[in-house]
């Protein structure tokens, strides 16, 4: 083992928040080392938007082809090379991956060290790298953004079946004749659709009442609908009992209001949810405390409770997004370097959902509004009413806006329509903007847009006084 090497700052994990702290922390002057498991960019751009978004592109594409006669184009039959799929989307992985470890490798002040870190004391960090060796290090800041990897059920039999994750699943080479999936949350409703356009066949076992758990019902509803008309079978209100595998196929029990069924599929996604990277790191040995489930507590400027150490990104728990990652960034460059008192109080929390179409939500739900004994009002339009979702025949889900009685401020809004994320970014200007919704229903936008349809939307709370 080495002595140990002093450094101003220390990172660990390179994600959307690691990364960019490296680099503004080496440029101010600091000596810095961004210690990284595997590859550079975190899951964002290894194992989760990027890839999944490039697939999902190839998806969209084949379902839109298959669509050519609704417009009046003859393409004949449609088929699915995955080999050229996973190929383009390695691609682009790579460029994004080797991309940003390129600038890395090239700042000044700044040590990329491969290899696994865990506490030996406060400000003290040992790695073993991944050619064997062990270096240990100290800092007076220690930066923490190791993120969250994908959780296994407690299903008997599941040790003994060889299922899919979020990133096995994008490695395949051929496509599932049928795709079993635990869990209807984001991952498991993108990977559905996207595998359905592909030519699986796909039921989505999901536990609770509704897909979507932290949406409002209507919305859930209506994705459940939409991904019905795609063809997914969906089944909610039923739990996983037991899996195994016979004869080349996996065989999953489970239970439907008491009554007992198995499922045959060619593949299994298990898409149940994360757990926090939090378990190798020897977090005591520095005093930093985590909830019951491994996420590290930290206070509104992410400080944890060992002085000088932070937590970033979804290892400290939700919300687990890329931007909120690379936000968390710039609320401690703010504060170490700028010397401000930026905070994660009272942040908006844009995020987009990619099935298709898209849903895109920020701000409160209408049953969060409710329960804070909020006086609301609802502001809802169909997409079959929005013209230019009628001109491109995309009229799929509604617009959704929850706004202030008293002050008409917009409080939050979903987007479950073609461009659910872009139009839902219009909203959440609007709110950092503390404009009321007013300001859009009497707006002019071009015509003919997606945004325009927000006129239509806002006089509906209008003519329903």
């Amino acid at each position: 083992m080495t002595p140990s090497q002093q450094y101003d700052a220390i990172i660990i994990g390179s994600g959307q928040a690691g990364t960019p702290l490296s680099t503004a922390l080496a440029q101010a002057g600091m000596r810095t080392a961004l210690i990284e498991r595997e590859h550079v960019g975190g899951t964002c751009i290894n194992e989760g938007c990027t890839p999944t978004k490039t697939m999902v592109a190839s998806g969209r594409v084949a379902y839109l082809a298959r669509r050519a006669a609704d417009y009046g184009l003859d393409t004949g039959p449609i088929s699915i090379d995955m080999p050229k799929v996973r190929e383009r989307k390695r691609k682009i992985v790579d460029s994004f991956r080797n991309g940003s470890q390129s600038r890395i490798e090239k700042a000044a002040n700044l040590d990329l060290i491969f290899g696994e870190a865990r506490f030996t004391a406060p400000k003290s960090v040992e790695v073993r790298t991944k050619d064997g060796s062990e270096r240990v290090m100290s800092a007076k800041n220690i930066f923490i953004n190791a993120g969250t990897r994908a959780s296994h059920p407690r299903l008997n039999g599941l040790e003994d079946v060889p299922f899919l994750d979020n990133a096995s699943i994008m490695e395949l080479d051929s496509v599932p004749d049928h795709l079993l999936i635990l869990g209807g949350g984001y991952i498991g409703l993108e990977f559905g659709q996207l595998f359905r356009r592909f030519g699986s066949r796909v039921t989505i076992i999901q536990s609770a009442g509704q897909l979507l758990t932290q949406e409002d019902p209507d919305i859930a509803e209506e994705v459940a609908k939409i991904l019905r008309q795609d063809g997914l079978e969906i089944m909610l209100k039923t739990k996983a009992i037991r899996v195994s595998r016979a004869d080349g196929s996996i065989r999953l029990e489970v239970q439907q209001q008491g009554n007992s069924t198995t499922l045959v599929g060619s593949h299994l996604l298990v898409a149940t949810g994360r757990v926090p990277n939090s378990d190798t790191l020897s977090l005591a040995a520095a005093g930093i405390q985590t909830n019951d489930r491994g996420f590290i507590q930290v206070n509104d400027r992410l400080e944890t409770t060992a002085a000088g150490v932070y937590a970033l990104g979804d290892i400290k728990g939700g919300p687990s997004f890329t931007h909120i990652s690379y936000d968390d960034f710039r609320i401690i460059r703010a504060n170490l370097l700028e010397k401000k008192t930026a905070s994660i109080t009272n942040r908006l929390v844009p995020y987009t959902l990619f099935i298709d179409p898209q849903l895109g939500r920020v701000g409160l739900t209408e049953t969060e509004a409710r329960a804070q004994n909020r006086n609301i009002r609802i502001a809802k339009l169909p997409m079959s009413s929005v013209a230019r979702a009628l001109e491109v025949d995309e009229t799929r889900g509604f617009m959704k806006a929850v706004v202030d009685a008293e002050t008409k401020r917009i409080l939050g809004a979903a987007v479950l329509g073609i461009e659910g994320g872009e139009v839902m970014a219009v909203l959440e200007v609007a709110m950092m903007g503390k404009l009321p919704y007013t300001a859009l229903r009497d707006g002019v936008f071009a015509h003919p847009t997606l945004a325009e349809s927000l006129n239509n939307l806002f006089m509906a709370i209008d003519s329903n006084k």
